[in-house]
Protein backbone atom coordinates (compact mmCIF):
# COMPACT_ATOMS: atom_id res chain seq x y z
CA UNK A 1 0.00 0.00 0.00
CA UNK A 2 2.93 2.34 0.67
CA UNK A 3 4.18 1.74 -2.87
CA UNK A 4 0.72 2.52 -4.20
CA UNK A 5 0.57 5.76 -2.22
CA UNK A 6 4.06 6.82 -3.33
CA UNK A 7 3.19 6.00 -6.94
CA UNK A 8 -0.02 8.02 -6.74
CA UNK A 9 1.74 11.04 -5.25
CA UNK A 10 4.56 10.76 -7.79
CA UNK A 11 2.04 10.56 -10.62
CA UNK A 12 0.25 13.66 -9.41
CA UNK A 13 3.58 15.48 -9.10
CA UNK A 14 4.58 14.50 -12.65
CA UNK A 15 1.21 15.71 -13.88
CA UNK A 16 1.83 19.04 -12.20
CA UNK A 17 5.26 19.36 -13.82
CA UNK A 18 4.04 18.35 -17.26
CA UNK A 19 1.17 20.82 -17.42
CA UNK A 20 1.44 24.60 -17.25
CA UNK A 21 0.33 26.17 -13.98
CA UNK A 22 -2.75 27.61 -15.63
CA UNK A 23 -3.89 24.17 -16.86
CA UNK A 24 -5.46 23.19 -13.52
CA UNK A 25 -6.00 24.28 -9.94
CA UNK A 26 -5.07 22.18 -6.92
CA UNK A 27 -7.62 21.91 -4.12
CA UNK A 28 -6.61 20.43 -0.77
CA UNK A 29 -8.67 19.47 2.26
CA UNK A 30 -9.06 16.77 4.83
CA UNK A 31 -10.08 15.51 8.21
CA UNK A 32 -8.22 14.38 11.34
CA UNK A 33 -9.54 12.86 14.53
CA UNK A 34 -8.23 11.16 17.65
CA UNK A 35 -10.48 9.06 19.88
CA UNK A 36 -9.93 7.71 23.40
CA UNK A 37 -12.58 5.32 24.71
CA UNK A 38 -13.50 2.40 26.92
CA UNK A 39 -16.05 -0.25 25.96
CA UNK A 40 -17.14 -2.77 28.57
CA UNK A 41 -19.28 -5.93 28.48
CA UNK A 42 -19.83 -5.75 24.71
CA UNK A 43 -19.30 -9.51 24.58
CA UNK A 44 -19.86 -12.48 26.86
CA UNK A 45 -17.65 -12.69 29.96
CA UNK A 46 -15.63 -9.58 29.04
CA UNK A 47 -14.32 -11.09 25.81
CA UNK A 48 -14.78 -7.79 23.92
CA UNK A 49 -13.71 -5.33 26.65
CA UNK A 50 -11.53 -2.63 25.13
CA UNK A 51 -9.76 0.58 26.16
CA UNK A 52 -7.68 2.32 23.52
CA UNK A 53 -6.68 5.50 21.67
CA UNK A 54 -6.72 5.68 17.88
CA UNK A 55 -6.12 8.29 15.18
CA UNK A 56 -7.43 8.76 11.65
CA UNK A 57 -6.11 11.19 9.04
CA UNK A 58 -7.87 11.83 5.74
CA UNK A 59 -6.19 13.88 3.02
CA UNK A 60 -8.15 15.13 0.01
CA UNK A 61 -6.62 16.28 -3.26
CA UNK A 62 -8.55 17.47 -6.32
CA UNK A 63 -7.01 18.52 -9.62
CA UNK A 64 -9.55 20.99 -11.05
CA UNK A 65 -9.08 21.51 -14.78
CA UNK A 66 -12.36 23.42 -15.14
CA UNK A 67 -15.79 23.57 -13.55
CA UNK A 68 -16.66 20.59 -15.74
CA UNK A 69 -13.59 18.41 -15.24
CA UNK A 70 -12.03 17.30 -11.94
CA UNK A 71 -9.82 14.46 -10.75
CA UNK A 72 -10.71 13.66 -7.12
CA UNK A 73 -8.57 11.65 -4.68
CA UNK A 74 -8.92 10.83 -0.98
CA UNK A 75 -6.24 9.05 1.06
CA UNK A 76 -6.78 7.74 4.60
CA UNK A 77 -4.40 6.63 7.35
CA UNK A 78 -5.45 4.81 10.55
CA UNK A 79 -3.37 4.07 13.62
CA UNK A 80 -3.99 2.56 17.04
CA UNK A 81 -1.71 4.10 19.65
CA UNK A 82 0.69 1.36 20.66
CA UNK A 83 -0.27 -0.70 17.57
CA UNK A 84 -3.02 -2.99 18.91
CA UNK A 85 -2.34 -6.71 18.41
CA UNK A 86 0.71 -6.01 16.23
CA UNK A 87 -1.35 -4.69 13.33
CA UNK A 88 1.78 -2.82 12.22
CA UNK A 89 0.32 0.68 11.99
CA UNK A 90 2.23 3.92 12.46
CA UNK A 91 0.91 4.06 16.02
CA UNK A 92 3.75 1.88 17.25
CA UNK A 93 7.02 3.17 18.66
CA UNK A 94 9.07 4.49 15.77
CA UNK A 95 5.90 5.39 13.87
CA UNK A 96 6.65 3.14 10.91
CA UNK A 97 3.90 0.80 9.78
CA UNK A 98 3.31 -1.36 6.74
CA UNK A 99 -0.47 -0.98 6.58
CA UNK A 100 -0.89 2.76 6.96
CA UNK A 101 -2.29 4.30 3.78
CA UNK A 102 -5.62 3.49 2.16
CA UNK A 103 -6.87 4.93 -1.12
CA UNK A 104 -10.50 5.68 -0.27
CA UNK A 105 -11.48 7.55 -3.43
CA UNK A 106 -10.03 8.15 -6.87
CA UNK A 107 -12.38 9.15 -9.65
CA UNK A 108 -12.96 11.42 -12.63
CA UNK A 109 -15.79 13.96 -12.29
CA UNK A 110 -16.88 15.36 -15.66
CA UNK A 111 -19.82 17.53 -16.73
CA UNK A 112 -21.41 17.44 -20.19
CA UNK A 113 -24.22 19.97 -20.29
CA UNK A 114 -27.08 18.55 -18.23
CA UNK A 115 -25.16 15.34 -17.56
CA UNK A 116 -22.54 14.61 -14.92
CA UNK A 117 -20.36 11.50 -15.05
CA UNK A 118 -18.25 10.08 -12.24
CA UNK A 119 -15.97 7.15 -13.10
CA UNK A 120 -13.79 5.31 -10.59
CA UNK A 121 -13.81 4.65 -6.86
CA UNK A 122 -16.28 7.16 -5.43
CA UNK A 123 -18.76 7.66 -2.56
CA UNK A 124 -22.45 6.91 -2.88
CA UNK A 125 -25.44 7.08 -0.53
CA UNK A 126 -28.75 5.42 -1.37
CA UNK A 127 -31.87 5.46 0.83
CA UNK A 128 -30.05 7.14 3.76
CA UNK A 129 -27.68 4.18 3.99
CA UNK A 130 -30.42 1.56 4.40
CA UNK A 131 -29.34 0.38 0.94
CA UNK A 132 -25.88 1.89 0.45
CA UNK A 133 -23.53 4.35 2.14
CA UNK A 134 -19.92 3.65 1.28
CA UNK A 135 -17.26 3.99 -1.37
CA UNK A 136 -17.80 1.95 -4.52
CA UNK A 137 -15.99 1.13 -7.74
CA UNK A 138 -18.20 1.95 -10.66
CA UNK A 139 -19.90 4.62 -12.75
CA UNK A 140 -22.47 7.24 -11.76
CA UNK A 141 -24.26 9.11 -14.57
CA UNK A 142 -26.64 11.87 -13.42
CA UNK A 143 -29.04 13.91 -15.51
CA UNK A 144 -30.00 17.24 -13.90
CA UNK A 145 -33.30 18.77 -14.96
CA UNK A 146 -35.47 21.57 -13.60
CA UNK A 147 -36.44 20.55 -10.07
CA UNK A 148 -35.19 16.99 -10.43
CA UNK A 149 -32.15 14.86 -11.15
CA UNK A 150 -31.77 11.20 -12.12
CA UNK A 151 -28.63 9.34 -11.01
CA UNK A 152 -27.97 5.93 -12.57
CA UNK A 153 -25.20 3.93 -10.90
CA UNK A 154 -23.42 0.71 -11.73
CA UNK A 155 -21.51 -0.81 -8.80
CA UNK A 156 -18.97 -3.59 -9.21
CA UNK A 157 -19.29 -5.18 -5.76
CA UNK A 158 -17.16 -8.29 -6.42
CA UNK A 159 -14.92 -9.22 -9.36
CA UNK A 160 -14.77 -12.98 -9.90
CA UNK A 161 -11.31 -12.86 -11.44
CA UNK A 162 -9.46 -15.10 -13.87
CA UNK A 163 -10.26 -18.73 -14.64
CA UNK A 164 -12.95 -21.04 -15.92
CA UNK A 165 -16.42 -19.77 -14.92
CA UNK A 166 -14.89 -17.25 -12.51
CA UNK A 167 -16.86 -14.48 -14.20
CA UNK A 168 -19.99 -16.12 -12.79
CA UNK A 169 -18.82 -15.13 -9.33
CA UNK A 170 -19.05 -11.41 -10.13
CA UNK A 171 -21.53 -9.47 -8.00
CA UNK A 172 -23.00 -6.42 -9.77
CA UNK A 173 -25.46 -3.78 -8.61
CA UNK A 174 -27.48 -1.33 -10.71
CA UNK A 175 -29.19 1.63 -9.02
CA UNK A 176 -31.65 4.22 -10.34
CA UNK A 177 -32.45 6.89 -7.76
CA UNK A 178 -34.21 10.04 -9.08
CA UNK A 179 -34.70 13.06 -6.80
CA UNK A 180 -37.80 15.21 -7.34
CA UNK A 181 -39.01 18.41 -5.70
CA UNK A 182 -42.79 17.84 -5.77
CA UNK A 183 -43.64 21.00 -3.79
CA UNK A 184 -41.76 23.73 -1.92
CA UNK A 185 -39.80 22.03 0.88
CA UNK A 186 -41.07 18.55 -0.09
CA UNK A 187 -38.78 16.12 -1.91
CA UNK A 188 -39.27 12.50 -2.88
CA UNK A 189 -36.66 9.98 -3.97
CA UNK A 190 -37.89 6.70 -5.48
CA UNK A 191 -35.24 3.99 -5.71
CA UNK A 192 -34.86 0.86 -7.81
CA UNK A 193 -31.80 -1.27 -7.07
CA UNK A 194 -30.88 -4.65 -8.50
CA UNK A 195 -28.21 -7.05 -7.27
CA UNK A 196 -27.16 -10.11 -9.27
CA UNK A 197 -24.58 -12.87 -9.13
CA UNK A 198 -24.63 -16.08 -11.15
CA UNK A 199 -22.63 -17.83 -8.42
CA UNK A 200 -21.91 -15.77 -5.31
CA UNK A 201 -19.35 -18.03 -3.64
CA UNK A 202 -16.62 -15.42 -3.92
CA UNK A 203 -19.04 -12.83 -2.63
CA UNK A 204 -19.57 -14.98 0.43
CA UNK A 205 -15.83 -15.23 0.97
CA UNK A 206 -15.44 -11.47 0.79
CA UNK A 207 -18.41 -10.31 2.84
CA UNK A 208 -20.48 -13.16 4.25
CA UNK A 209 -23.64 -11.14 3.66
CA UNK A 210 -25.44 -13.86 1.76
CA UNK A 211 -25.26 -16.56 4.39
CA UNK A 212 -28.18 -16.38 6.81
CA UNK A 213 -25.91 -15.82 9.77
CA UNK A 214 -27.40 -16.15 13.22
CA UNK A 215 -29.77 -18.75 11.84
CA UNK A 216 -30.19 -22.11 13.49
CA UNK A 217 -30.71 -23.68 10.11
CA UNK A 218 -27.79 -22.21 8.16
CA UNK A 219 -25.18 -20.91 10.59
CA UNK A 220 -24.83 -23.98 12.79
CA UNK A 221 -24.37 -26.58 10.02
CA UNK A 222 -21.98 -24.20 8.26
CA UNK A 223 -22.41 -25.99 4.93
CA UNK A 224 -25.03 -23.98 3.03
CA UNK A 225 -23.66 -21.21 0.82
CA UNK A 226 -25.46 -19.00 -1.64
CA UNK A 227 -25.22 -19.68 -5.37
CA UNK A 228 -27.28 -17.59 -7.81
CA UNK A 229 -28.66 -14.37 -6.34
CA UNK A 230 -31.19 -12.11 -8.07
CA UNK A 231 -32.57 -9.41 -5.79
CA UNK A 232 -34.56 -6.26 -6.45
CA UNK A 233 -35.08 -3.42 -3.97
CA UNK A 234 -37.97 -1.05 -4.65
CA UNK A 235 -38.00 1.94 -2.32
CA UNK A 236 -39.29 5.43 -1.63
CA UNK A 237 -37.71 8.22 0.40
CA UNK A 238 -39.55 11.41 1.33
CA UNK A 239 -38.31 14.56 3.08
CA UNK A 240 -40.32 17.53 4.29
CA UNK A 241 -39.17 20.79 5.87
CA UNK A 242 -41.93 22.72 7.66
CA UNK A 243 -40.00 25.64 9.15
CA UNK A 244 -39.87 24.75 12.84
CA UNK A 245 -38.87 21.21 12.03
CA UNK A 246 -38.53 18.45 9.47
CA UNK A 247 -39.71 14.90 8.83
CA UNK A 248 -38.52 11.99 6.72
CA UNK A 249 -39.65 8.54 5.61
CA UNK A 250 -38.06 5.52 3.91
CA UNK A 251 -39.81 2.36 2.75
CA UNK A 252 -38.16 -0.52 0.89
CA UNK A 253 -39.62 -3.76 -0.49
CA UNK A 254 -37.17 -6.51 -1.36
CA UNK A 255 -38.00 -9.41 -3.66
CA UNK A 256 -36.26 -11.93 -5.88
CA UNK A 257 -34.62 -15.28 -5.29
CA UNK A 258 -31.55 -16.86 -3.72
CA UNK A 259 -30.21 -20.32 -4.52
CA UNK A 260 -28.20 -22.25 -1.94
CA UNK A 261 -25.87 -25.19 -2.37
CA UNK A 262 -27.24 -28.10 -0.35
CA UNK A 263 -23.74 -29.12 0.68
CA UNK A 264 -20.45 -27.24 0.39
CA UNK A 265 -19.84 -25.14 -2.72
CA UNK A 266 -20.83 -27.56 -5.47
CA UNK A 267 -23.62 -29.87 -6.52
CA UNK A 268 -27.36 -29.48 -6.25
CA UNK A 269 -28.94 -26.20 -5.23
CA UNK A 270 -32.17 -25.27 -3.51
CA UNK A 271 -34.03 -22.10 -4.50
CA UNK A 272 -35.85 -19.75 -2.13
CA UNK A 273 -37.98 -16.75 -3.04
CA UNK A 274 -37.18 -13.56 -1.13
CA UNK A 275 -39.97 -11.39 0.26
CA UNK A 276 -38.78 -8.82 2.79
CA UNK A 277 -39.20 -5.17 3.71
CA UNK A 278 -37.79 -2.23 5.66
CA UNK A 279 -39.59 0.88 6.88
CA UNK A 280 -38.13 3.88 8.70
CA UNK A 281 -39.28 7.35 9.67
CA UNK A 282 -38.05 10.23 11.76
CA UNK A 283 -38.24 13.92 12.42
CA UNK A 284 -37.09 16.93 14.38
CA UNK A 285 -38.93 19.86 15.98
CA UNK A 286 -37.24 23.01 17.25
CA UNK A 287 -38.81 24.38 20.45
CA UNK A 288 -36.43 27.00 21.77
CA UNK A 289 -34.11 26.30 23.54
CA UNK A 290 -34.53 22.60 22.73
CA UNK A 291 -34.48 20.55 19.57
CA UNK A 292 -36.54 17.37 19.90
CA UNK A 293 -35.78 14.50 17.53
CA UNK A 294 -36.82 10.90 17.06
CA UNK A 295 -36.83 8.00 14.65
CA UNK A 296 -37.81 4.38 14.26
CA UNK A 297 -36.99 1.60 11.83
CA UNK A 298 -38.13 -1.96 11.26
CA UNK A 299 -36.43 -4.50 9.00
CA UNK A 300 -38.13 -7.86 8.63
CA UNK A 301 -36.60 -11.06 9.95
CA UNK A 302 -36.97 -14.81 9.51
CA UNK A 303 -39.42 -16.86 11.57
CA UNK A 304 -36.95 -19.67 12.15
CA UNK A 305 -39.05 -21.61 14.62
CA UNK A 306 -41.45 -22.62 11.89
CA UNK A 307 -38.90 -22.83 9.07
CA UNK A 308 -39.42 -25.51 6.44
CA UNK A 309 -37.33 -26.30 3.36
CA UNK A 310 -38.57 -24.26 0.43
CA UNK A 311 -40.05 -21.48 2.57
CA UNK A 312 -39.61 -17.88 1.46
CA UNK A 313 -36.72 -15.89 2.86
CA UNK A 314 -38.32 -13.03 4.80
CA UNK A 315 -35.25 -11.53 6.48
CA UNK A 316 -34.19 -8.23 4.90
CA UNK A 317 -31.00 -9.26 3.10
CA UNK A 318 -28.42 -6.50 3.55
CA UNK A 319 -26.82 -5.53 0.24
CA UNK A 320 -23.15 -4.72 -0.19
CA UNK A 321 -22.38 -1.24 1.11
CA UNK A 322 -25.36 -0.95 3.46
CA UNK A 323 -24.43 1.19 6.49
CA UNK A 324 -26.78 3.06 8.81
CA UNK A 325 -25.36 4.33 12.10
CA UNK A 326 -27.80 4.84 14.98
CA UNK A 327 -27.08 4.40 18.72
CA UNK A 328 -23.64 4.53 20.35
CA UNK A 329 -23.50 0.94 21.68
CA UNK A 330 -25.91 -1.09 19.54
CA UNK A 331 -25.48 0.93 16.33
CA UNK A 332 -21.78 1.96 16.14
CA UNK A 333 -22.19 5.73 16.68
CA UNK A 334 -18.97 7.73 17.09
CA UNK A 335 -16.93 4.74 18.31
CA UNK A 336 -17.64 2.35 15.47
CA UNK A 337 -15.10 -0.41 15.99
CA UNK A 338 -17.65 -2.83 17.49
CA UNK A 339 -21.28 -3.13 18.59
CA UNK A 340 -22.81 -4.97 21.51
CA UNK A 341 -23.42 -8.72 21.27
CA UNK A 342 -26.51 -9.68 19.29
CA UNK A 343 -26.94 -6.34 17.51
CA UNK A 344 -26.51 -6.09 13.72
CA UNK A 345 -24.69 -2.75 14.25
CA UNK A 346 -25.01 -0.69 11.03
CA UNK A 347 -26.25 -3.66 8.97
CA UNK A 348 -30.00 -3.16 9.30
CA UNK A 349 -31.84 -6.47 9.03
CA UNK A 350 -34.04 -8.45 11.44
CA UNK A 351 -34.34 -5.54 13.87
CA UNK A 352 -36.77 -2.97 15.24
CA UNK A 353 -35.55 0.19 17.00
CA UNK A 354 -37.22 3.32 18.39
CA UNK A 355 -35.47 6.54 19.44
CA UNK A 356 -36.37 9.78 21.20
CA UNK A 357 -33.87 12.50 21.99
CA UNK A 358 -33.26 16.18 22.59
CA UNK A 359 -30.40 18.63 22.22
CA UNK A 360 -29.75 22.15 23.48
CA UNK A 361 -26.97 24.75 23.64
CA UNK A 362 -26.61 25.94 27.26
CA UNK A 363 -23.79 28.25 26.23
CA UNK A 364 -22.04 29.47 23.12
CA UNK A 365 -20.04 26.75 21.33
CA UNK A 366 -21.51 23.95 23.50
CA UNK A 367 -24.24 21.50 22.42
CA UNK A 368 -25.56 18.75 24.69
CA UNK A 369 -27.54 15.83 23.25
CA UNK A 370 -29.41 13.06 25.10
CA UNK A 371 -31.01 10.01 23.49
CA UNK A 372 -32.90 6.92 24.55
CA UNK A 373 -33.12 3.87 22.29
CA UNK A 374 -35.11 0.67 22.56
CA UNK A 375 -34.29 -2.20 20.20
CA UNK A 376 -35.27 -5.79 19.67
CA UNK A 377 -34.88 -8.34 16.91
CA UNK A 378 -37.80 -8.55 14.49
CA UNK A 379 -37.85 -12.34 14.93
CA UNK A 380 -36.48 -14.48 17.75
CA UNK A 381 -32.84 -15.54 17.45
CA UNK A 382 -31.74 -19.06 18.32
CA UNK A 383 -29.45 -18.81 21.36
CA UNK A 384 -28.64 -22.51 21.78
CA UNK A 385 -29.97 -25.34 23.91
CA UNK A 386 -30.22 -25.29 27.70
CA UNK A 387 -30.98 -28.61 29.45
CA UNK A 388 -32.25 -30.01 26.18
CA UNK A 389 -34.62 -27.09 25.57
CA UNK A 390 -34.14 -24.64 22.69
CA UNK A 391 -33.62 -21.05 23.83
CA UNK A 392 -34.94 -18.20 21.66
CA UNK A 393 -34.63 -14.48 22.47
CA UNK A 394 -35.33 -11.15 20.74
CA UNK A 395 -34.91 -8.21 23.15
CA UNK A 396 -31.64 -6.28 22.69
CA UNK A 397 -32.38 -3.70 25.39
CA UNK A 398 -32.79 -0.03 26.25
CA UNK A 399 -29.83 2.28 25.66
CA UNK A 400 -29.12 5.72 27.10
CA UNK A 401 -26.74 8.09 25.26
CA UNK A 402 -25.35 11.43 26.43
CA UNK A 403 -23.04 13.56 24.27
CA UNK A 404 -21.50 16.99 24.74
CA UNK A 405 -19.94 18.73 21.72
CA UNK A 406 -17.76 21.80 22.25
CA UNK A 407 -16.36 23.92 19.43
CA UNK A 408 -12.86 24.72 20.65
CA UNK A 409 -12.17 26.96 17.65
CA UNK A 410 -13.06 27.15 13.98
CA UNK A 411 -12.79 23.66 12.45
CA UNK A 412 -11.83 22.01 15.77
CA UNK A 413 -14.42 20.23 17.95
CA UNK A 414 -14.36 18.04 21.05
CA UNK A 415 -16.99 15.36 21.74
CA UNK A 416 -17.45 13.65 25.11
CA UNK A 417 -19.75 10.62 25.08
CA UNK A 418 -21.26 8.31 27.67
CA UNK A 419 -23.61 5.41 26.93
CA UNK A 420 -25.20 2.55 28.88
CA UNK A 421 -27.28 -0.37 27.63
CA UNK A 422 -29.77 -2.10 29.91
CA UNK A 423 -29.28 -5.43 28.20
CA UNK A 424 -32.11 -7.64 27.00
CA UNK A 425 -31.84 -11.41 26.85
CA UNK A 426 -30.69 -11.36 23.20
CA UNK A 427 -27.69 -9.24 24.25
CA UNK A 428 -26.64 -11.16 27.35
CA UNK A 429 -26.63 -11.01 31.12
CA UNK A 430 -24.21 -8.07 31.43
CA UNK A 431 -25.05 -4.42 30.68
CA UNK A 432 -22.64 -2.92 28.09
CA UNK A 433 -21.26 0.58 28.68
CA UNK A 434 -19.11 3.10 26.81
CA UNK A 435 -17.19 6.23 27.79
CA UNK A 436 -15.14 8.13 25.24
CA UNK A 437 -13.94 11.38 23.75
CA UNK A 438 -13.11 12.53 20.23
CA UNK A 439 -11.05 15.51 19.07
CA UNK A 440 -11.78 16.30 15.41
CA UNK A 441 -10.28 18.77 12.91
CA UNK A 442 -11.68 19.46 9.45
CA UNK A 443 -10.01 21.60 6.80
Amino acid sequence: MKKLFVSAVAGLAMLGLALPASAFESEFGGYWRTRAFTQGDFGADGSQDLSRVDTRTQLNYTAKFSDNLKFVNVFQMNAVWGDEANQNTYGKVGAKGNNDVQVRRSYLDAGFGDFNVKIGVQPATVARGFLFDDEMAGVNVTYAGSGFDVPVMWVKAVEGGRGKDMNKQDVDMLIVSPNLEVAPNININPVLMGLYSDDSRLGFNEEGDFLLRGSKHYDNPGTEYSSEIALLYLGMNADMDFGVGSAWFTGIYQFGSMDFYKSGWTGATESHDVRAFLVALGGEVNIDPFSIHGQMFYASGQDEKGWKDGDDINVFVQPYGQSYYWSEIMGFGIFDNQASHGSPADQIGNIMAVNLGASMSPMERLTVTADIWYAELAEDAYMGTVDGVEKWEKELGTELNLKATYKLMDNLTLDVVGAYLFAGDATGKDDPYLVGTRLALSF
